[in-house]
């Protein structure tokens, strides 16, 4: 009576295969959250920038606990003030800038 035998079936078995795959899985899940650049429980600051250069640009930006999103529009750069300066970029890429006098 061999076939009888119920060890080979016992349903515990099952769950506890289960349970080892959810855990392996929580595990993974918690590495991935800890890792995002955005992590509420990580104190640093940080600048993403999504979709670089197209319409649907946005830039979220993570200081401490705050953070702040901001995306592109139509508009270009609106606002009062008072030039600055003249920036000048070199044969070899670099960047100069000159502020104006006052």
């Amino acid at each position: 009576m061999r076939f009888l035998d119920q060890e080979d079936d016992d349903p515990i078995l099952s769950v506890v295969n289960l349970i080892d795959l959810f855990l392996v899985v929580i595990g993974i899940l918690m590495i991935v959250i800890l890792q995002n650049p955005l992590n509420p429980f990580a104190s640093d600051s940080v600048t993403v920038v999504e979709n670089p250069g197209t319409d649907q640009m946005r830039v979220t930006i993570k200081e401490g606990e705050v953070l702040q999103s901001y995306e592109a529009n139509d508009t270009i750069g609106e606002g009062q003030g008072v030039r600055a300066g003249v920036t000048y970029r070199l044969d070899d890429g670099r960047m100069i800038y000159v502020p104006e006098a006052e």
